[in-house]
C-alpha cells in the first residue's frame, strides 16, 4: 500500500525539523488517567519522530522537551518529568548511539537536577563522533532567554573592544545563540491543535514553514510525520521574493 513516505522527494528535504510536542495531558485525561500517564506514553511518539527522520535522511531534529516556563508546573509533575527523562536517557542511550545519532542539548541545562544533567552529558559525550543525524533536545529552554543571553555576550565583547558595533549583523548574532552549530529551522510541527509558538526558537524559525496538527502528541506516528514532510515539499518557499523570481 502506498504511503506518504513514498511521495517524499529526496531533493527537497528540510534540513532541520523542530517539533513542539504538545497534548500529553489531554491525551491522558481523555483516558481517565493522570498527566504523567500521558508523558510516559509520549516516548513512543519521540521514537517515531526520530526514526522517521533517520529513514528519510533529515539531518537535524529538535524536540521541545521541557520549556523554561514548565518549571512553574506543579512540583510533583516536574519531579515526575525529570525522573522520566532520567529513565529514558538510561534506556535509549545505546539506541541513539547505535543509530549513529549525535545528541545535543540547548537551554539552561544548569537548572536541571544534577543526576539528569550528568546523564545528558554522558550521552552527549558518547555520541560526539556520530554523523548519521543530530538529535537536539531543548531542555529548560526559552527563546527569549536565549536571545537575551546572546545580547549580553555580544555587549560584553563590544565593551571589551573585541568587536565593534558595526560588526554586529545577523550572522554574528546567530553565532551567539545556543543553536550556532545548527542550520536554521525549515519546518516547525506542533501537535494538539494549539496554534502558537510558545517561546520556541523565535529567531531560528523566521522563515520556517509552520504546521499545526490536531493530533495529540502520544498519537503521533511516522505516517503523520511523513505527511508533514510531503506538505512541506508542496509549499513554495519564497523568502520575500515572488514566484516568477524563483522560477
Amino acid at each position: 500500500m502506498k504511503t506518504y513516505k513514498d511521495e517524499i522527494s529526496k531533493d527537497k528535504l528540510p534540513q532541520h525539523v523542530a517539533i513542539i510536542m504538545d497534548g500529553n495531558g489531554r491525551w491522558a485525561k481523555s483516558r481517565g488517567e493522570e498527566r504523567t500517564f500521558g508523558h510516559r506514553n509520549a516516548i513512543d511518539a519521540v521514537r517515531n519522530a526520530i526514526n522517521a527522520c533517520n529513514e528519510v535522511g533529515i539531518p537535524y531534529l529538535t524536540l521541545y522537551t521541557f520549556s523554561s516556563e514548565n518549571w512553574n508546573r506543579p512540583e510533583q509533575e516536574v519531579s515526575s518529568l525529570m525522573s522520566l527523562l532520567s529513565e529514558t536517557l538510561l534506556l535509549e542511550a545505546e539506541e541513539i548511539f547505535t543509530k549513529g545519532l549525535r545528541l545535543h542539548v540547548i537551554g539552561e541545562v544548569e537548572r536541571l537536577p544534577s543526576m539528569v544533567r550528568d546523564q545528558l552529558m554522558n550521552v552527549v559525550e558518547l555520541t560526539r563522533n556520530n554523523t548519521k543525524g543530530n538529535l537536539v533536545l531543548a531542555l529548560s529552554y526559552g527563546s527569549q532567554k536565549e536571545i537575551l543571553h546572546a545580547v549580553k555576550q555580544i555587549s560584553r565583547k563590544v565593551k571589551s573592544g573585541e568587536i565593534g558595533e558595526d560588526d554586529i549583523d545577523e550572522a554574528l548574532f546567530e553565532n551567539h545563540l545556543y543553536t550556532k552549530d545548527f542550520p536554521l529551522v525549515d519546518l516547525v510541527i506542533r501537535t494538539s491543535g494549539e496554534v502558537r509558538i510558545s517561546n520556541f526558537l523565535l529567531w531560528q524559525i523566521a522563515y520556517a514553514e509552520l504546521q499545526f496538527l490536531d493530533v495529540l502528541w502520544p498519537d503521533f506516528d511516522k505516517e503523520t510525520f511523513f505527511k508533514c514532510i510531503v506538505d512541506y515539499q508542496n509549499k513554495e518557499r519564497r523568502y520575500g521574493q515572488i514566484s516568477e523570481q524563483l522560477n
